[in-house]
């Protein structure tokens, strides 16, 4: 068997069901990596207890389940055919943090197809050790209990978050949504990039989240017309002093200046899921048009779309060459 480069795309998962959704926010509220709390582990079972119906409401509005496990299972087969036609014979395989299939499975995989190289692709275009950092260490455990005899090199893409051509595809995302307003309001759309949240301590004590952020943001604005923008942040849960300002208040706070058009821009999510689909689209939606904004938009996720599974394939390539 020749040896062989696997490419593992790393993500935190999502419940596909209403039977999968305490699970996975009690391994989400118990990781410390994402957020410390006293009495971890039973301050975490009581939070999934009172969240839970909530959530499992959430889900209902958007299907009854996340499609993000699906969404990256087709980036991984559309990547593994962008790599086969730039010549690099690499299996594309995926690993979710809190939700099958695992790291163990994807590295099991990876070895029963002779690989001798994996590279580690988080799908969270920043670094932090909440996101990309607990995934990378999830996926180094799993290799070093798999591997029981020779070698095997992991290399890791930590962070794309100013790779010139994923810059591109978000920043033609941006210029579409920016086009699809009225006539009425062009030149006049403030564009709000909402990031997932963090707690404040981790930014206070040197995670580089917030700057990788903003290295994107600049470069997205570099590369369409200039536009009023604002940076918030959304998915704030649980007992801690998270990020701000909340999307929610930047979006009231637009309305009560007498902006009529907002274009939300998922900076931080390259797949749709709750975040997207029911938070943007239909909680800060209803939000928005009730306090008077006229027309709100969000940008397109970047999903399956052919450029950004070029990009990719671009970040693996100049991974494994070094140039990245």
């Amino acid at each position: 068997m020749t040896d062989k480069t696997a490419v593992i795309l790393l993500n935190l998962g999502g419940p596909e069901n209403e039977e999968q959704i305490r699970p996975f926010l009690l391994r989400l509220f118990s990781d410390r990596d994402i957020i410390r709390l006293p009495m971890q582990p039973l301050l975490s079972r009581l939070i999934v207890h009172f969240r839970s119906p909530k959530v499992i409401e959430n889900y209902r509005k958007i299907g009854g389940g996340s499609p993000l496990l699906k969404i990256t299972m087709a980036q991984a087969e559309t990547l593994e055919a962008a790599l086969h036609e730039r010549g690099l014979d690499a299996h594309v395989l995926v690993a979710m943090r809190y939700t099958a299939p695992r790291s163990d499975d994807a590295v099991r995989e990876a070895l029963s197809r002779g690989a001798k190289t994996i590279l580690a692709l988080p799908l969270y275009p920043h670094f932090s050790q909440a996101t990309t950092g607990s995934s990378l260490s999830d996926l180094g455990r799993a290799a070093a209990k798999a591997v029981t005899s020779g070698a095997i090199r992991i290399k890791e893409v930590k962070s794309f978050c100013d790779h010139p051509t994923y810059l591109d595809v978000l920043a033609d995302k941006v210029r579409q949504g920016l086009n699809s307003f009225s006539s009425e309001h062009h030149g006049k759309v403030e564009v709000i990039f909402s990031a997932h949240a963090l707690p404040q301590k981790m930014i206070d004590q040197g995670d580089p989240y917030l700057s990788e952020i903003q290295k994107t943001i600049q470069g997205v604005l570099q590369r369409v017309e200039p536009v009023s923008h604002h940076l918030a942040f959304q998915s704030r849960s649980g007992p801690v002093r998270w990020m701000k300002p909340g999307t929610d208040e930047v979006i009231r706070a637009l309305a009560a200046q007498g902006k009529k058009a907002l274009l939300l821009v998922p900076v931080s999510f390259v797949s749709d899921h709750i975040e997207t689909l029911y938070e943007i689209d239909i909680l800060y939606k209803e939000l928005a048009l009730s306090s008077g904004i006229l027309e709100y938009r969000r940008t397109e996720s970047l999903n399956t779309d052919p450029a950004f599974i070029s990009a990719l394939a671009r970040i693996v390539t100049d991974r494994l060459s070094a140039k990245f």
